[in-house]
């Protein structure tokens, strides 16, 4: 199935903000010259993706989008795509800057003329952080804007995750879970050195410093993740207002037990029952088959 959640993106035209659409043939340029190829395997997916306001946000600055190319070179050469993005900043522009994200990346990552995908991942995300950075800069009101962002791209018997900020990718294989990703954010940082109890950093003042972010500099240095795809797999993608909720354990409970869109209403209801302090997003993949 061809698709997308999400094909509009916010954009500035003589800072007027405006919606585009995102053209799959603009998505796609250039693949239909390429010599037709047939990949190896294709993993079959099962998805659910939910984003939610919480109970205290006045506006939702959390972003989740897809795409799922039909195309068996494009599958070959690309995958599929799915992420999710926390923005950050006043009046609106966390939520201008994770929807920006999005579809730059995503256009920047299905344009890319490498084969290399890490290298096509990669520097999709530095095209992205470029663009929001220049709009933070030229555009008073966007100042300090920018998002986290956390992507995995499915591709034959492989999954890339590229991601950077606290959004995070766990794993569940084999009834245990397991966050992939580290965190960029300073009381993270702060335990892996030892410097701070795991417990310390939940209660810290300073759990919401992010250390690394996209369009807050000029340059970002992405982390990369590149694992086995296997069937029974389970990823989880979601923003810190899932995991300032709810713990590893019941993460794993929830999302093993439940079909992903049911799994994600339910990660999302136990988050806001405890408060829903942020907003709140889940994308859950179940892998269920390699064709």
């Amino acid at each position: 199935m061809e698709s997308s959640q999400s094909n509009t993106a916010v954009l500035f035209e003589d800072e007027r903000e405006i919606t585009a659409k995102l053209s799959r043939d603009e998505l796609v340029q250039g693949w239909r010259e390429r010599e037709p190829r047939i990949p190896r395997v294709v993993a079959r997916l099962s998805i659910g993706v939910k984003t939610d306001l919480g109970r205290i946000r006045e506006n939702n600055e959390d972003k989740a989008d897809f795409y799922q190319p039909e195309d068996p070179t494009i599958l070959a050469a690309r995958g599929c795509f799915y992420a999710v993005a926390d923005g950050m900043g006043g009046h609106a522009a966390g939520q201008i800057a994770s929807e920006l994200a999005l579809k730059h990346v995503l256009s920047s990552y299905y344009n890319s003329p490498t084969d290399d995908i890490p290298t096509a991942l990669l520097e999709a995300i530095g095209h992205a952080n470029q663009h929001i950075y220049n709009i933070a800069v030229s555009v008073p009101e966007r100042a300090g804007m920018g998002t986290t962002l956390t992507a995995a791209v499915v591709a034959e018997d492989r999954i890339y995750i590229g991601q950077v900020g606290d959004s995070r990718a766990y794993l569940i294989r084999d009834a245990e879970i397991r966050q992939v990703t580290f965190d960029h954010s300073w009381v993270a940082e702060q335990v892996r050195i030892g410097g701070m109890t795991a417990e310390d950093a939940l209660v810290s003042p300073y759990r919401n410093v992010i250390t690394r972010s996209i369009g807050t500099m000029d340059t970002v240095d992405p982390d990369l993740f590149i694992e086995e795809v296997r069937v029974g797999d389970i990823w989880v993608l979601c923003s810190d207002g899932l995991t300032g909720h709810v713990d590893d354990p019941e993460i794993l409970h929830i999302a093993a037990a439940q079909a992903p869109t049911e799994a994600c209403r339910q990660l999302i209801e136990l988050a806001g029952s405890r408060g829903g302090r942020d907003n709140i997003t889940v994308f859950l993949l179940s892998v269920r088959g390699l064709d």
